[in-house]
């Protein structure tokens, strides 16, 4: 797909495909230990935000669907902030973890890939933000993806250096 200057849906499909991919790549070969490590108590270890991104990929897969089959239907919504303890995020089996969120990604990417362009700039009603687009809860979901990519390395190369300097595992 070649992108115009201003094709937002395109920009959109494009980083849903690449940052997803990344995503899911950065968790390969990462011990338990590693996966579980909190930076600091009320931040999320590199499991709890593998699941994380499975849930929101769910929702937005959920607000993609209603807002294509009933654009006159309020929005699902859920609370994202309870769902850590709710579906215990940390003893969560990461290989299951990141099938669903591949999973969960291709249904969303198909339900993009069958919009006209018209389609992505029909509005329906959220609970809270009041009306929105097809294209924006697309695009947001796409940004959620870069930011958990950027967060994810961060936290990656923040566990290589401590193992480095501690010359163990970087966790003690």
């Amino acid at each position: 797909m070649q992108l115009e200057e201003r094709d937002s849906a395109g920009w959109a499909m494009k980083a849903l495909h690449e940052a997803g991919g990344s995503l899911v790549s950065e968790f390969a070969g990462l011990d338990e230990a590693t996966l579980r490590h909190r930076p600091a108590e009320d931040e999320l270890s590199l499991k709890e935000i593998a699941a994380h991104l499975r849930d929101a990929e769910e929702l937005a897969l959920r607000q993609l669907t209603a807002a294509t089959e009933d654009p006159d239907k309020r929005l699902p919504l859920w609370d994202i902030e309870v769902l850590p303890f709710e579906r215990d995020y940390r003893n969560a089996d990461l290989e299951g973890v990141l099938s669903e969120v591949r999973n969960l990604r291709r249904q969303t990417a198909a339900l993009l890939w069958t919009l006209r362009d018209w389609d992505w700039r029909r509005e329906v009603r959220h609970p809270y933000r009041g009306e929105i687009t097809i294209e924006m809860i697309a695009r947001e979901l796409a940004q959620h993806d870069l930011e958990h990519l950027w967060q994810v390395r961060r936290l990656k190369h923040a566990l290589a250096e401590a193992a480095a300097d501690s010359g163990g595992d970087g966790l003690n």
